[in-house]
């Protein structure tokens, strides 16, 4: 709004309604007599409306105008000046260095207004009496004025204005004002001790945080927001502000820039954001005073400037009193401001560790100390926002963004923090928009809800559907593509808006629409303003897209008649009937017949319809269909070629064999308007077949000579059909696969056409567990890279090499993909593309040869069969002697190297199945058949030369220097080697490989040299023996690894003190139940298990085994109630070192093995996921669970890890077990005293699928022997019942011995690892299944 700084009656209309932007009225005013603004001070809504001003938001913007320049002006020209109140008194001390009198205007016959007095810096002002009382105490003569700003101004110099300093606008040129050619003035300010406190830097007084959307009750006025022409007094000047601390007066330097508004001061003249501003609104004064020196007065604060010239000084008061001239002062803010604030209340701004109060009005935020200082017009600085970007940062925090600061807020909760985003989002929308056709289409009632659901004041349109639609709902719109809906913005989107297309929103409206689009919506189904997005996103695809509510035309299903009927129509004015014919399937290009008139379009031109020609020009490309597939949009095609190519037979099975040129048939092949056409030959009419862009889902492109020809690709269709092409050109076939890529690849996932891809196509991919909300993704695998582009995000890379878990789960059809910290659902729509994805993405995530790079590796860049050896020989392997010396099994260490390199993330080394000396010989075999060689062929030879190098600390820098030439992942490997042979030769004590011996081993290995001379050996020895300084080890890390090896070697000889032979175990097995005549006493070696345990206590019975029996051994758990399945190949020796005296072996048989092992042999793979209820104990914290109380998780169980979620939907899950390392537990009874955790399963049938799933990827589908126990019976020899003189250990009874030996290794620290947890099923009372968690020592 304009705030007059002239008289009023010299303001003509003209102008005023320039400012307002409503200019079309000119000639409305001056037909009405009204030529200046005097003239329109009593206009009234009625006289608007009969001057022919009917929009109401151009009403309200006149009025409000008129209000604010004309209201209460008669109120306030005879108000009496403000009555001074007593100045505050300071204790007695010595004088302020300043002097008093000059502060004030010897003009001036009444005393300034008080301002709470601050006698300490940077700390909250004293409260002080309301303004507003008019008897004040008379003021002691003697009291020094704390509350007043002293400003000194320089002499105007004539270097130009910095063009660094904020833009804005020129300042209207005064006669007694200096050309804006000259450089402003130097003014000092001496601002209140509580004015001065608002600098963003400074602390404000700790007040109750509140943030609300303002109502009209207490919403003060905020300046107007002022058009780029509108005309305001502006000047700018560089000053010095005076503070008062400890009763002393000093200056600071400042610019200043000064406008219709705001009085604003600023650091330096390049500053965007102000120290301070006061608002001109509550200048009530301003006055010479003394040598230099000129008061802005409010009605609480007093403000001093000094200049450096009285010309300058007097220059300035001018300008000041001009600019407050005739306007509206206020005490305080106050209700009744058209430009109420949108939100307001307290924030803190982080750095500063205060809160401030912020304001956002239209456009702008605005930065204010405290409520106080807003209410007075005295702040920090305001903000444009249509610079500036909201973003969220944290649960409480958000940023707001803008070229020259970023404001880091932070709410008081995370439901403030929501509500402020959205009032500075809407406030950047405010500033971005123009809300003229928004009121234009608004005119007409039925556009001022949304079309679809009935939310007030809609701000956006679908141009071609001609509804008006909320913004909830336009984003939903937006999803169907621009082909189906042209969404647009009433208020942003200003050019696209024509007048005719107005016109056509006003003729038709949201009610005359959705009597076609909205016709049948059953009451079920329809939105409202508080509708869920997946309720908008089904309502609206089937209203538009689908056409499912629609009020079908008589002639539907005749294309003829109904563009026939279009051609007819458009050259009337009946605009809604050609809507109903272009959405029920008339063509919007057909042919009229007429050559001067060839098209609809031109025919409504030709008739002197514009609406109809607005409307068919928005619709010339929109895509009409009744059962349109709900995929991502498509955009029209634009590539052309053609050529000749070879095809085979199109087949609906995957191309496992290769094809012969035979096989081929040459045909004549083009694309052109998006469809992919083959033919006899190039003079043929007629195709042989035909793809459209819309039908084709993914291409592929095979390696070169896989078939006949040297370079062919495969086309997949969306109907479950295979084409395969070829050339022996390799350009050619370059530019058929970048042609039809581009043909069927949409604009947002562009990029992926300018990758070397060897598959691309489109993919249903979800981030959580949902199946039903599946995104649309377009993907392209190359080499081990999978880029992905998902609707509605970025790009993104996932390096295949690099998953910790790669899995199919077949009875779902979907491709798991776990990456740190994030798994992706890959689901496959059709069987044919989706195993050709399958197949390239795990051959892809394997090793792809015989480089490191090209290594299945780790998060940390080492291969996994690195990785894998060193851990595994960390566990069993350094107590081992002559480790790395002595050779394993060749035809076993060929094995493991093969197995690695199929899938090394698949092997898993267990102790007892593959040898020590095996593994590390793997590892060195790697280490020297590796191509490049660790060290790489280029530099491994200045490694061997840095040998030679006498100087220590010269040897270690140029060890350095190589190492950090290396590449990525070989500079990762070294370490990782280096730091374990470190480990090795810490322990040579027990190996007898010191480091010598260890660089003998491994130098010739890793520089894959023939060992004739020591030099490598010697490089070797360097890096172990400088290990920490080459590598910039941590050495409290290091040490706490060497601590924890200690602890490793100490365990694993208390499990080897008891199992040689003559130290053999003597247990008590119990048959089928725990009597004492069940028992049997059996001696337990080291090698023994489950199953032979289990055939020498039936032989022991002479018990036969019969073909569908099973007879298997159990762990049971008296104390817990709980029991678990020993695996028939688990030795038993191990499980008893675990007991304790509560815990016993039972022979019996297990009824349900039969029914578990025909439910894996129906499985694929083994994986299952589902419900089951989850309890824990308040011992353990985590989930915040209280124990005594079940609660719905839903589990996914692969081949790697048992995964717990709050609910299907969720995407993280709240735990994460390795699989391999869980031991599974049936319950007893049915009511039982509760472990740590445990879970419920509904049925027996779905406990038992769970715990055979558990168990088949535990044994890796070893269930249960193939010929059962026959074999293991057969192959063993009746074991002697007599144990001679040996000396056994009893492992039953209350023997001290059995006390000192197995309870005491159970109880010891060093044998505690909790490396696996328990999972326990039992039975509820009610038949339920009970599935408990507890940890337990292995």
């Amino acid at each position: 709004m304009w705030v007059l700084a002239h008289s009023e009656s010299c303001v003509n209309v003209w102008d005023w309604l320039c400012l307002l932007r409503l200019e079309q009225y000119s000639e409305a005013f001056r037909g009405a007599g009204l030529a200046t603004l005097q003239q329109c001070r009593n206009l009234t809504p009625d006289q608007l409306e009969r001057m022919g001003i009917t929009l109401p938001g151009h009403q309200r913007r006149i009025l409000a105008s008129l209000n604010k320049t004309h209201g209460n002006r008669d109120a306030h020209s005879h108000r009496e000046k403000p009555v001074p109140r007593e100045r505050t008194k300071f204790r007695s001390g010595a004088p302020v260095d300043c002097q008093p009198s000059p502060l004030v205007s010897p003009t001036s016959d009444t005393a300034l207004p008080p301002v709470p007095p601050r006698s300490i810096p940077n700390c909250p002002p004293q409260r002080f009496t309301s303004s507003l009382c008019p008897s004040p105490p008379a003021q002691t003569p003697g009291s020094p004025k704390t509350e007043t700003h002293a400003v000194t101004a320089p002499a105007l110099s004539n270097r130009p204005v910095s063009p660094s300093s904020t833009p804005i606008q020129a300042p209207l040129h005064h006669p007694d004002i200096p050309s804006t050619q000259t450089r402003p003035q130097t003014l000092a300010i001496q601002p209140s001790a509580q004015h001065l406190s608002t600098d963003l830097g400074r602390k404000s007084s700790p007040i109750s945080p509140t943030a609300s959307p303002v109502s009209g009750r207490n919403a003060p006025p905020l300046p107007p927001k002022v058009g780029a022409g509108s005309k305001e007094k502006f000047f700018k000047m560089c000053v010095s502000v005076c503070f008062l601390v400890h009763r002393a007066l000093y200056y600071q330097r400042r610019w200043v820039k000064l406008d219709v508004d705001y009085l604003r001061y600023f650091d330096n003249d390049k500053e965007v954001y102000s120290k301070g501003i006061i608002s001109t609104a509550f200048i009530t004064n301003v006055t010479s005073v003394g040598e230099l020196k000129f008061e802005v007065v409010t009605n609480n604060r007093t403000f001093i400037f000094r200049s450096e010239s009285e010309a300058d000084r007097n220059n300035w008061v001018t300008v000041l009193q001009d600019c407050t001239r005739g306007r509206h002062r206020r005490s305080t803010m106050s209700p009744g401001s058209p430009l109420t604030p949108d939100y307001q209340g307290y924030l803190e701004l982080r750095g500063l560790r205060s809160k401030l109060y912020t304001v956002v009005a239209l456009d702008k935020v605005f930065l204010y100390k405290n409520m106080d200082d807003y209410r007075i017009g005295v702040g920090i600085t305001s903000i444009e926002m249509n610079v500036g970007n909201v973003k969220d940062t944290d649960r409480r925090s958000f940023d707001l963004t803008t070229p020259y600061r970023i404001f880091s807020f932070i709410a008081e909760s995370e439901q403030l923090k929501d509500q402020w985003v959205d009032a500075m989002r809407n406030a950047i929308g405010e500033a971005l928009s123009n809300s003229e056709v928004a009121e234009k289409i608004w005119a007409e009632p039925s556009n001022s809800s949304c079309a679809d659901c009935g939310a007030s004041k809609p701000e956006w349109a679908a141009i071609n559907l001609c509804v008006v639609v909320c913004k909830r709902c336009a984003g939903e719109h937006r999803g169907l593509g621009p082909s189906i809906s042209k969404v647009r913005s009433l208020k942003m989107d200003r050019k696209v808006w024509t007048e005719e297309l107005i016109q056509v929103f006003l003729l038709l409206g949201n009610e005359r629409v959705n009597s076609f689009w909205a016709a049948n919506v059953p009451p079920s189904e329809a939105l409202t303003p508080s509708s869920c997005s997946d309720d908008r996103r089904r309502f609206i695809t089937n209203k538009y897209r689908q056409g499912k509510y629609r009020k079908y035309h008589p002639l539907y299903g005749n294309q003829k008649e109904l563009n026939n009927a279009l051609c007819i129509n458009v050259q009337c004015s009946d605009v809604l009937e050609t809507l109903s014919l272009i959405f029920c399937g008339a063509d919007v290009n057909c042919s009229t017949g007429m050559a001067s008139c060839p098209s609809p379009l031109s025919l409504a031109n030709a008739h002197s319809q514009p609406l109809q020609a607005e409307l068919i020009s928005h619709n010339l490309n929109t895509e009409v269909g009744e059962a349109m597939d709900p995929v991502s949009y498509q955009p029209p095609p634009c590539v052309s070629h053609n050529g000749f190519l070879f095809k085979t037979a199109s087949m609906a099975r995957a191309v496992t064999e290769r094809k012969a040129k035979e096989e081929f048939s040459r045909r004549w092949c083009t694309l052109n308007d998006g469809t992919f056409s083959y033919y006899e030959s190039d003079r043929n009419a007629n195709p042989n077949g035909s793809l459209k862009s819309s039908e084709i889902v993914c291409l592929a492109v095979d390696s070169p000579e896989k078939h006949g020809y040297d370079c062919t690709f495969e086309l997949y269709s969306e109907s479950e059909r295979l084409y395969l092409f070829g050339t022996d050109d390799p350009d050619s076939h370059k530019q058929w696969v970048k042609s039809i890529a581009k043909n069927f690849i949409p604009a947002s996932a562009e990029p992926l056409l300018r990758l070397n891809f060897e598959r691309i196509g489109r993919l249903k991919c979800k981030d959580g567990l949902n199946l039903q909300t599946s995104k649309v993704g377009w993907f392209a695998l190359v080499g081990s890279t999978l880029h992905a582009y998902v609707e509605n995000s970025k790009g993104e890379e996932i390096h295949l090499r690099k998953l910790n878990e790669l899995s199919i789960q077949q009875d779902n059809e979907v491709l798991v993909l776990v990456e740190r910290g994030r798994t992706l659902y890959i689901e496959g729509e059709r069987k044919l593309d989706f195993s050709g994805w399958c197949g390239a993405i795990q051959a892809a995530a394997g090793s792809g040869g015989d480089t490191l790079s090209q290594q299945q590796l780790t998060e940390t860049d080492i291969p996994v069969i690195v990785h894998s050896c060193i851990g595994y020989i960390t566990q069993c392997g350094l107590t081992s002697e002559g480790i790395y010396r002595k050779s394993g099994v060749n035809s076993r260490v060929a094995a493991l190297c093969e197995r690695f390199r199929r899938d090394a993330r698949s092997l898993c080394l267990k102790e007892g199945e593959h040898q020590v000396d095996d593994v590390s010989n793997t590892l060195k075999r790697f280490f020297r058949e590796l191509e490049e060689g660790l060290f790489t062929s280029e530099d491994a030879s200045n490694w061997l030369s840095a040998t030679a190098i006498q100087d220590e600390s010269a040897k270690i820098s140029q060890y350095q220097l190589l190492l950090n030439r290396l590449p990525r992942v070989n500079k990762a490997t070294l370490q990782a080697l280096i730091n374990h042979l470190y480990c090795v030769q810490r322990f040579s004590e027990l190996s007898q490989m010191n480091l010598h011996n260890l660089a003998i081993v491994f130098g010739p290995t890793l520089f894959q040299t023939d060992g004739k001379d020591y030099t490598a050996g010697r490089a070797i020895e360097d890096l172990i023996q400088h290990y920490t300084l080459i590598f910039e080890v941590d050495e409290q890390q290091l040490k706490k690894q060497l601590e924890e090896i200690k602890v490793i070697i100490k365990v694993r000889e208390k499990l080897n003190t008891n199992t040689e032979p003559g130290g053999h175990f003597i247990c008590t097995v119990y048959l089928e139940e725990k009597k004492g005549k069940a028992e049997q006493h059996v001696k337990i070696p080291g090698s023994m298990t489950a199953a032979e345990l289990t055939c020498e206590v039936l032989d022991r019975r002479n018990i036969p085994v019969e073909a569908n029996e099973y007879w298997s051994c159990w762990e049971v758990s008296d104390k817990e109630e709980m029991e678990r399945l020993l695996h028939y190949q688990e030795r038993v020796l191990p499980i008893l070192h675990s007991f304790g005296t509560d815990s016993h072996l039972l022979i019996k048989k297990h009824l349900a093995i039969q029914a578990m092992v025909l439910f894996l042999a129906s499985k694929v793979d083994a994986s299952k996921h589902g419900m089951m209820k989850f309890r824990e104990e308040r011992s353990l914290l985590g989930l915040g669970l209280p124990s005594g109380s079940f609660h719905d998780r839903y589990f996914i169980l692969n081949s790697t890890s048992l995964r717990m979620y709050k609910e299907v939907r969720s995407n993280r899950p709240e735990r994460d077990w390795p699989v391999k390392n869980l031991k599974v537990y049936l319950g007893v009874k049915k009511r039982l005293r509760p472990p740590t955790w445990y879970l419920c399963c509904d049925t027996q049938s779905e406990m038992r699928e769970w715990y055979a799933t558990f168990l088949s990827i535990q044994n890796d589908g070893d269930v249960w022997p193939v010929n059962g126990l026959q074999q293991t019976r057969v192959s063993r020899v009746l074991p002697d019942t007599h144990h001679g003189n040996v000396s056994l250990i009893p492992l039953r009874g209350s023997e001290n011995e059995m006390r000192n030996s197995v309870a005491a290794f159970s109880q010891d620290p060093l044998a505690v690892r909790l490396i696996n947890v328990l999972f326990l099923l039992s039975l509820l009372p009610k038949g339920g299944q009970e599935l408990g968690v507890a940890p337990v020592l292995d």
